[in-house]
């Protein structure tokens, strides 16, 4: 317990005047030193009054932390009563928890005559610790020597612990974000970063884009449409919308996965202060799904490739049949053709020959129409807006083993926005396919050193433009119409071999298309496909195959 001289109260009020008396003595050598001193004719007592009354716990020293005065707040800071605290050392308040230092910068300062502002781990005269917000100026003589300091400190326990907890929590927020394993981003209404993690920083690297967060909404925009603003303007959460980043040719797309959800908060700024706002914020959460993207890939290619080996089956034995139909229905035309000069000629002779003829004839179309009725039918599917870039991309998948192995290089060319096309994806698939097959054995059976295949596609108005060009031999002048007959080949000698661009060419029918070898392409060939992108032309052609 701290004993106080029993003069003390006498010393207290004693210093209180020194001191009232100092400050009007330097108020009043400011004045003749031609300063705006306004509070030169206040009275003394009033000084005294303003640090009596203060909110803030005032204290004065001499020279040597002594305490002289203390007024009523510092009371009820400290615990100590104005008996207890006068003539007692400031270091009374001091606690251990209070690093050296930190009072060896404090002095440092004040010898220079300066003004001390920080912290110190205080004591309670309870014995509780308090953190205390201090300022300690030194109080100078008119030959600048430090004959008084002034302290004011106040209690910031409770606020340091509001601003400690405030603290921990984001960082507890933060470090849960950053361990999420997809990429999160909080943006504010002027859709700026305000917080985002680790896995979302990795994505600038990834994708080669300062801003990530701007591509994906970019994305989410053009591929939703009215419904992104709908979910914008209603704040209305979302999730397992799907957006596919291209990063260039020599990368493979990445797929992700995005979720977002609003929230609204209080506006922090100064302006809200008086008035408060209130600031709306949207998580957005990204996660990488490339891995199944490509395993669903996989699997739907695998599909592809066993409905074009049973397409291929399929076509094999149609087209087996329509030669076997082919070769017999040339013989019987010629036999119709005697039977019809031998009953012009009416000559009773032939009576017999015409029964014969006859019969014949007869049972050539049975088994014509036998053969016919064998025929595979074609698929009944119903026409629908399909796009011809990803047909294009399935089908030189399904083509890969056999591009590799015949080593030739391709050059992909889709264009980056394509028009849909009425139509019926398998038929379509095997248009493309025949085309590729025909550029593959073209290069492959000229022995072509440079073995290249380009296929693009290209939107012209309403026309839809597919090209297929190889750097095989090339098609005569003369042979660029009779590709398309049935059996007709330009392998040599004009052999017969097959229906390949004549079912070709009845798909492109089908679809109220064009197909053509290009008459500009001297050196390899360009088949050329022309379809109508889907408009009133391709609505009646689904509603006439609905």
């Amino acid at each position: 317990m701290v004993k106080i001289n029993p003069a003390s109260r006498h010393y207290r009020n004693s210093a209180m005047n020194d001191f009232a008396h100092q400050q009007r003595t330097n108020v009043e050598h400011l004045s003749d030193c031609g300063h705006n001193a306004t509070g030169a004719d206040l009275p003394a007592c009033l000084f005294v009054q303003t640090v009596e009354q203060s909110p803030v716990a005032i204290s004065i020293t001499d020279a040597r932390a002594n305490i002289l005065y203390v007024n009523p707040a510092f009371t009820q800071v400290t615990g100590y009563s104005v008996e207890e605290a006068v003539g007692c050392n400031e270091s009374m308040l001091s606690d251990k928890r209070t690093p050296a230092a930190v009072y060896e910068g404090l002095w440092s300062t004040l010898q220079r005559r300066e003004v001390w502002r920080g912290h110190l781990i205080n004591r309670h005269k309870a014995g509780r610790p308090y953190l205390a917000d201090l300022i300690i100026a030194p109080v100078m003589d008119e030959q600048g020597q430090t004959t008084h300091y002034v302290g004011l400190h106040r209690d910031t326990t409770e606020l340091h612990a509001l601003e400690q907890t405030v603290r921990n929590q984001k960082v507890l927020i933060e470090s849960v974000i950053d361990a999420l394993p997809m990429a999160a981003v909080l943006l504010d209404e002027e859709n700026r970063v305000v917080l985002d993690n680790n896995a979302y920083k990795s994505l600038v690297s990834d994708l080669n884009v300062k801003e990530p967060v701007r591509l994906f909404l970019e994305r989410l925009e053009a591929d939703l449409g009215d419904e992104w603003s709908r979910l914008c303007g209603a704040h209305k959460p979302f999730r397992d919308k799907e957006v596919c980043i291209e990063r260039g040719a020599s990368r493979p797309a990445r797929w992700y996965s995005c979720a977002g959800t609003w929230f609204v908060n209080g506006d922090d700024s100064v302006d809200a202060f008086f008035h408060s706002r209130r600031q709306t914020y949207l998580l957005l959460v990204l996660s990488d799904i490339s891995r199944l993207k490509r395993q669903q890939e996989e699997i739907r290619l695998s599909a592809i490739k066993s409905l074009t080996a049973e397409e291929e089956k399929t076509g094999s034995l149609r087209e087996a049949l329509s030669a076997a139909i082919h070769q017999m229905q040339g013989p019987m035309n010629m036999l119709g053709a005697v039977k019809g000069m031998l009953e012009r000629r009416g000559d009773p002779a032939n009576t017999g020959l015409l029964d014969l003829l006859g019969q014949v004839l007869a049972q050539g179309e049975e088994s014509v129409a036998t053969l016919q009725a064998c025929l595979p039918q074609g698929d009944s599917q119903a026409f629908v807006p399909v796009n011809l870039n990803r047909i294009l991309r399935d089908t030189l998948e399904v083509e890969t083993e056999r591009l590799l192995a015949a080593g030739i290089e391709v050059d992909w060319q889709p264009s980056a926005v394509l028009p849909a096309v009425a139509g019926v994806e398998s038929r379509l698939r095997s248009l493309f396919k025949q085309l590729l097959d025909n550029a593959i054995e073209s290069m492959s059976r000229a022995g072509s050193r440079q073995r290249e295949l380009r296929v693009g596609t290209a939107a012209d108005g309403e026309v839809v433009r597919v090209w297929v060009e190889d750097s095989g031999p090339g098609i005569a002048p003369e042979l660029r119409l009779k590709v398309f007959e049935p059996f007709f080949t330009a392998k040599g000698g004009g052999r017969r071999t097959g229906m390949g661009l004549a079912l070709a060419q009845d798909v492109v029918n089908q679809h109220g298309g064009m197909i053509r070898v290009a008459p500009d392409c001297h050196q390899g060939c360009r088949m050329e496909v022309h379809f109508h992108a889907c408009g009133d032309l391709a609505a009646d052609r689904m509603a006439a195959h609905a």
